[in-house]
């Protein structure tokens, strides 16, 4: 499933990145191989937010929105998307939508 995700790293920063698998890359953060150079030394790493898109192109934009909110934008996201999900790994669809 291709989407975008939030991470948030052991020193409280966020991180955000789209995958086409989210668990796989959660790993390879968590593991320093495969993640990105950003997340190696602010290990280990949760997922705070998932949104599944369409296709790989919509999660690249979206994930490009996602980076330019403020971090109080980016806590905001992931609290709403946690009320209304419940739990962080259920998708929120963004059907023909990319920002």
């Amino acid at each position: 499933m291709i989407g975008v995700y939030m991470l948030r790293c052991a020193d409280g920063s966020l991180y955000t990145g789209w995958t086409n698998d989210v668990e796989a890359r959660v790993k390879a953060h968590n593991l320093g191989r495969g993640g990105a150079k950003y997340t190696r030394s602010r290990r280990p790493v949760t997922l705070v937010y998932w949104e599944s898109c369409e296709t790989k192109e919509q999660a690249m934009s979206r994930e490009w929105h996602i980076k330019r909110l403020t971090r109080a934008q980016k806590l905001a996201l992931i609290a709403k998307s946690l009320s209304l999900e419940g739990k962080v790994a259920r998708p929120v669809s963004r059907k023909g939508r990319d920002g």
